[in-house]
């Protein structure tokens, strides 16, 4: 059972104390900018994931507050990018080769560095089998290398890490692969928020835990049919954990 309001909440936390401020009824653009409307007038920066109907509604209330899109968010682009390509070359392969190497996708996202022998087997193989999955994988960990790189860098050179990542596009576009390239617009579009989250500190990723926890809750008690009732649970629980119970 979900909510009437909504199958998906949204909740709204403090990035410093890292705790739940309020659960909002869905995602929707007009109940987060009501919200806003209401309780943000002293947001100056925002933690948020790669949303633009969330990003659209927070600029069309705060004007252009301070957005900082955390690497949670954004570090799969690439590697969703190579599914693409592997999904479109496999169709070339054989039935057998073609079943492994949907099985081992998982392997393709792994650092090269820390491939096992037999891995490292695989990885050859059905990048040996097509040219434009070898690029893309080379791509992917060219992407990773700046990802590392700028997770050093960002706070005291962030126009050196702003430059290697224009080299990057550069190489992106020059492969001439649909998928990577579409990748790269999205990482464009985002580009400042993305480069934000290299020179500060702040991070939305206790989110997912809190996320996990109230699925849990809403999973026990099998569903939540009043909304206020379920927002009143996720803080309270939130509120009070840690709290031990003593007697005596």
């Amino acid at each position: 059972m979900n909510i009437k309001e909504g199958k998906y909440q949204l909740i709204v936390a403090d990035g410093v104390t890292k705790h739940p401020i309020d659960i909002l009824p869905n995602r929707h653009k007009k109940t987060i900018k009501q919200y806003l409307q209401k309780d943000g007038s002293q947001v100056q920066i925002v933690i948020m994931d790669m949303s633009p109907s969330f990003k659209a509604a927070v600029e069309s209330v705060l004007g252009r507050p301070f957005i900082i899109v955390t690497a949670f968010t954004f570090v799969g682009i690439f590697h969703w990018a190579l599914d693409g390509v592997r999904r479109q070359v496999q169709k070339e392969f054989h039935s057998y080769d073609r079943k492994k190497c949907k099985r081992i996708k998982h392997v393709l996202h792994k650092a090269q560095n820390r491939l096992t022998e037999d891995e490292r087997w695989h990885v050859e193989r059905y990048l040996g089998m097509s040219k434009e999955l070898k690029t893309a994988y080379e791509l992917k960990e060219v992407f990773r290398e700046w990802f590392l790189k700028a997770k050093i860098q960002g706070q005291k050179n962030i126009g050196l890490v702003k430059e290697e990542l224009k080299s990057f596009y550069k190489l992106v576009e020059s492969s001439g692969i649909p998928e990577m390239m579409e990748a790269v617009k999205t990482f464009q579009n985002w580009q400042t928020e993305i480069l934000n989250s290299f020179s500060y500190h702040y991070s939305n990723v206790f989110l997912e835990g809190i996320n996990n926890s109230t699925k849990v809750l809403k999973r026990n008690a099998f569903g939540f049919k009043n909304f206020k009732r379920f927002r009143t649970k996720i803080l309270l629980t939130h509120q009070y954990k840690g709290i031990g119970v003593h007697i005596g």
